[in-house]
C-alpha cells in the first residue's frame, strides 16, 4: 500500500504537529489539502518545494458550511478523497511553562463549549462530510488525533510530589471521547471498507510514551521552547501518519502507534 497520488486532507495544517505531517505526506507523493483558520502561506511553500500537489482551503472546523465547503472543493479539485487526519484542536498548552486552562470549577461553560466544539466537534464534522465520498469508492482512511487513557491507579500515584494538573481535564475529556467516537464510527463505517483508526503524536520511534512534563516543539515553538530539555523535536512524530494513513482493516477502530516503521494497536 502507499499514499502516492492519493488525496490527502490534514485539519490544522497552518502549524505544529499539522505543519510537520502536511510535510510527511508531501514526501511521500500524496496530494496534500491544508485546512484551517490561521494562513497557510507556510506549510504551502514547504509542500511545494517537495514537489507535492497542493490545496490550501480556509475552513473552520466548527462551522458545519464550512467543513461541508472545503470537503466540496476537494471533491471537485481531484474526484476522490482517500484520507482525513482530523488535527485540529485546541491543547491547554502549547509549550512547557505556558499558562494553563482555569481548572472546572472556574471554568466558563462557554469556554469548556469551545474546547469540546473544536476537537470533538470539529473531528465529527470532518468526519461526517468526507464519509459519503470514501463510500462511494468503498475505502478511505481517517486518522483521529486522539490520546490519553483512564488509569486504574489511584491519582497521583504514578508522579508522587508533583502538583494536580489543573486545567487539563477538559482537554485529555476531549481527546479520549475521540477515542470512543472512533471506535463506534468504525463499526458503522466497516462494510465500507474504510479503515478509522486514532494515534497521538506523543510517543516515542520504540512506541514507548513520553513520561516527561514537556510537549512536542515545533518549528512554531519560541525558541526557549525548542531550548529546553523538557520538550521533544517534532521529528520525533516521524513518519507515523503516513503509515496509518495505510493501515489494514484488522487495526479499525482502534488507538494504534508506531513502532520500527509497523503499527500496532495499544493495549485498552
Amino acid at each position: 500500500m502507499s499514499v502516492e497520488d492519493k488525496v490527502v486532507i490534514i485539519t490544522g495544517a497552518s502549524q505544529g504537529v499539522g505543519r510537520y505531517v502536511a510535510r510527511t505526506f508531501a514526501a511521500a507523493k500524496a496530494k496534500v489539502v491544508v485546512a484551517d483558520i490561521a494562513s497557510m502561506e507556510t506549510v504551502v511553500a514547504e509542500v511545494e518545494q517537495l514537489g507535492a500537489e497542493v490545496l490550501p482551503i480556509e475552513t473552520n472546523v466548527t462551522d458545519e458550511e464550512s467543513v461541508r465547503s472545503m470537503v466540496e472543493t476537494v471533491y471537485r479539485k481531484w474526484g476522490r478523497i482517500d484520507v482525513l487526519m482530523n488535527d485540529a484542536g485546541i491543547v491547554t498548552h502549547f509549550h512547557v511553562g505556558s499558562p494553563r486552562w482555569p481548572g472546572i470549577r472556574d471554568m466558563p461553560r462557554e469556554f469548556f463549549q469551545k474546547v469540546m466544539d473544536t476537537n470533538l466537534g470539529g473531528t465529527f464534522l470532518c468526519t461526517k462530510h468526507v464519509l459519503p465520498y470514501m463510500e462511494s469508492l468503498h475505502s478511505g482512511h481517517i486518522i483521529n488525533v486522539g490520546q490519553g487513557e483512564l488509569s486504574q491507579k489511584p491519582l497521583g500515584e504514578e508522579q508522587p510530589g508533583r502538583p494536580p494538573n489543573v486545567g487539563a481535564a477538559i482537554y485529555n475529556t476531549s481527546k479520549i471521547a475521540i477515542r470512543a467516537f472512533t471506535r463506534g464510527v468504525a463499526e458503522e463505517e466497516r462494510r465500507y471498507n474504510i479503515c478509522i483508526v486514532s494515534m497521538g503524536p506523543g510517543t516515542s520511534g520504540s512506541g514507548e510514551v513520553h513520561k516527561g512534563p514537556g510537549g512536542i516543539v515545533t518549528e512554531d515553538s519560541p525558541q526557549w521552547a525548542i531550548e529546553t530539555s523538557l520538550s521533544r523535536s517534532v521529528d520525533t512524530v516521524g513518519n507515523r501518519y503516513v503509515l496509518a494513513a495505510e493501515a489494514p482493516m484488522e487495526l479499525t477502530g482502534l488507538q494504534i502507534m508506531a513502532k520500527e516503521g509497523q503499527l500496532f494497536p495499544v493495549a485498552e
